[in-house]
């Protein structure tokens, strides 16, 4: 008889334990799933993925740069040219930004082939990038094709983290 009570206890606290226990929920259906943006000040908007045809991003995604990106984070000190002993500083920004301190001083940054590739507002293209053991920047004119030999190169070198 003890025994059969202790069987009836048993089969009690599992029952109890087996109705306590969180059911899992069923993978939300393809027209459920949404995208929910937060914004700097809090508020967050929701998005049916249903809706959505494509997300684009006007400036240079800060995913790449943040994972892949991270060492050109920071102030980096490069020549004018080889002929050239003159330098100047070009920044490179968190958030895809580019500065330098010398003709236009605004531009992007993007990381592409393990190099980060500077677009200035008057047209030039700068590339940072490792040779061998040491840093180079790469220029092109406006216009030109990086498929062609940069019109310059010189030393790069990083100064301050960003």
């Amino acid at each position: 008889m003890r025994t059969l009570l202790r069987l009836f206890c048993l089969m009690g606290a599992l029952a109890a334990v087996a109705t306590a226990m969180p059911r899992p929920k069923s993978a939300p259906a393809e027209d459920d799933r949404s995208l929910v943006i937060i914004f700097k000040d809090g508020h967050q908007q929701t998005f049916r993925l249903a809706n959505i045809a494509r997300i684009e991003f006007t400036t240079p995604m800060t995913t790449d740069v943040n994972v892949s990106g991270a060492r050109f984070l920071g102030v980096w000190k490069v020549g004018m040219g080889s002929d050239s002993s003159e330098t100047f500083l070009i920044t490179l920004k968190r958030d895809g930004v580019a500065e330098k301190n010398v003709g236009s001083h605004d531009g992007t940054w993007t990381v592409v082939n393990g190099e980060a590739r500077c677009r200035w507002d008057d047209g030039w293209t700068d590339v940072i990038r490792k040779v061998g053991g040491r840093w180079e920047k790469a220029a092109w004119a406006p216009g030109a094709s990086l498929d062609r030999p940069p019109d310059n190169v010189a030393k790069a070198e990083f100064t301050e983290a960003n």
